[in-house]
């Protein structure tokens, strides 16, 4: 399986070679929409894209931890982490690709 990093350049040069726009126009259309994402998720709310997922903060208590080194409890303090929850779409996409990449394999 492919290690790759998908990064806000491809991001921006798919864009641009899917639409046609110029490469500065995609570039802030994507910083636009991770701007939009960032904000949304700051305010607490959960953010839906159709048939990809949805992310969403979650709140975390202060809980007693341990350092695996000494042994010694640490308090971990209270925060909020980002959650993604993949939608059935997306994981039946990332599943499909898997069945079709073993039946490619199984022929050789």
């Amino acid at each position: 399986m492919s290690q790759a990093t998908v990064t806000r350049a491809d991001l921006t040069d798919a864009i641009y070679r899917s639409i046609g726009i110029s490469r500065q126009e995609s570039s802030v259309f994507v910083e636009r929409i991770v701007e939009e994402i960032c904000a949304s998720l700051e305010r607490g709310e959960q953010v839906k894209i159709s048939s990809f997922g949805t992310f969403s903060i979650r709140e975390k208590k202060m809980r007693m931890g341990r350092n695996p080194k000494t042994g010694e409890e640490v308090p971990i303090t209270p925060r909020r982490v980002i959650s993604f929850r993949a939608s059935n779409v997306l994981k039946d996409r990332i599943n499909q690709g898997l069945v079709d990449g073993h039946a490619s394999h199984a022929a050789e």
